[in-house]
């Protein structure tokens, strides 16, 4: 089903992450201050115990941390590194999920909403998987801040965002609304540019701020 729809549609952002998919898996290493951020912030949001799946889980570098043993990834490259990191990782897209209703107790999904094809299907397909009572955990660079105002205006020069499409944290609440999810909870971090970062960023609630935003909504 999902091999289909990566045909029919053409599933061309896989690209940049087939061609430079060391790089991509390199960039953790060399900007480990910023990684490491990236991780204290979500760890606030995500839930403790549960079973929990990461949708476009590339190489596994957020899902490692956290024991997240299930994922969701297109790119045949990534996939294998996140394998080998001892990851179940399944070939799909987060518009069609393999996964019957109400599957998981939280949904995590890291720099991945920029490189949907469909925002609002895929959040309804997270919702749909989703139990009860379950969370939904976005980590994302708000197209309003600092970081993603560089990224906009720097996107023929990145392989990899100039394919993306970035979203503000009130754009992303408003596909969540529409979808039914509810009770938001923010956190932030990176708020210097990325050149400055030295050591590990601190972590606040909201957003408005920090580069990096992560989102707690619940079904």
């Amino acid at each position: 089903m999902n091999d289909k729809y990566l045909e029919d549609n053409n599933f061309a952002k896989i690209e940049p992450f087939e061609k430079y998919t060391k790089q991509y898996d390199l960039w953790f290493d060399k900007n480990n201050t910023i990684y490491k951020s990236e991780i204290l912030a979500i760890k606030q949001l995500l839930p403790i115990k549960g079973n929990g799946v990461e949708i476009g889980i590339g190489s596994g570098r957020f899902a490692l941390p956290f024991k997240i043993k299930e994922g969701i990834e297109p790119s045949d490259k990534m996939r294998k590194l996140a394998k080998k990191r001892g990851i179940n990782v399944i070939k799909g897209v987060a518009e069609n999920l393999s996964y019957f209703d109400n599957s998981f107790d939280f949904v995590l999904m890291v720099t991945t909403i920029c490189f949907l094809d469909n925002i609002q299907k895929a959040f309804n397909e997270v919702h749909r998987v989703l139990k009860k009572h379950g969370f939904f955990i976005i980590g994302l660079i708000d197209k309003d801040s600092l970081i993603g105002k560089i990224y906009q205006k720097n996107k023929a020069d990145s392989p990899f965002y100039n394919i993306a499409t970035f979203y503000s944290v009130k754009e992303v609440v408003h596909y969540l609304d529409i979808t039914g999810f509810k009770d938001y909870s923010f956190r932030q971090t990176i708020f210097n540019p990325l050149e400055e970062i030295k050591n590990i960023e601190p972590v606040e609630k909201g957003y408005g701020k920090g580069s990096f935003v992560v989102i707690k909504a619940n079904k």
